[in-house]
């Protein structure tokens, strides 16, 4: 059986990362989140005080990018790999809001890109892998064999995250929660060094009235084309 490249990417909240990680367990493939790397890299930015309200110490940030170590550790009780940073479980650390509100301001800086597209590259490099992120298809792995783009209104996507962020205990408001959203996307969207777009070959899914297990079996049906030729 063929082993391929799947890239997913789109924009933020639109449940990449969910359905990637079924899709991964369901191909016994790896699944990678690469937004997650971008994420450990801003709570390393936002731990030493290189970024926050009205500053960002990009230089400073760049310097240390040689001390930033990021892996992940297959936690079998709760069914996936978790991010490490310098050998720290920060899992639940990277899904704040606090870290949602700087990540995007961090993945524009043209160093930390290279660094962490260079790691993802050695991750797929046997293939068998679904990687979902911002720029995998075009940048990371222009050549995958199945490229995804997924989409949702940015008030699904709000009202997902917020959901999301009021199960973990966090007080927020549904207005705040929209408001990041919108304004990564615009960041996302606009950046100079690998924006958000999608892929001439990808396929474009809404998901705005699709359930995880609708997306996960359009996917299913998608590789399988792809792999069992």
């Amino acid at each position: 059986m063929n082993k391929i490249v799947i890239a997913i990417d789109g924009f933020s909240s639109t449940g990449k990362s969910t359905v990637a990680k079924q899709l991964a367990k369901r191909l016994n493939y790896i699944y990678v989140d690469t937004g997650a790397m971008y994420r450990a890299v801003t709570y390393f930015a936002l731990d030493n005080d290189f970024i926050g309200e009205d500053f960002f110490n990009e230089e400073a940030l760049i310097d240390r990018l040689g001390d930033i170590s990021i892996t992940f550790k297959f936690n079998e009780a709760a069914g996936f790999a978790e991010v490490y940073l310098n050998g720290k479980n920060i899992e639940a650390d990277i899904r704040t809001l606090r870290v949602s509100k700087y990540v995007s301001p961090v993945a524009t800086l043209s160093a930390v890109r290279r660094k962490l597209v260079e790691q993802q590259q050695l991750m797929g490099k046997d293939k068998g892998i679904v990687m979902d992120g911002r720029d995998i298809g075009t940048v990371v792995f222009p050549d995958a064999e199945l490229k995804i783009f997924m989409t949702a209104s940015a008030e699904t996507r709000a009202k997902r995250r917020y959901n999301e962020l009021l199960d973990r205990g966090h007080n927020l408001s549904y207005d705040d929660v929209l408001e990041n959203v919108t304004t990564r996307d615009r960041i996302d969207s606009t950046r100079e060094d690998s924006p958000l777009v999608k892929a001439d070959d990808a396929i474009e899914i809404d998901n705005s009235n699709l359930t995880i297990e609708e997306q996960l079996e359009t996917l299913i049906g998608l590789a399988n084309q792809i792999i069992l030729n």
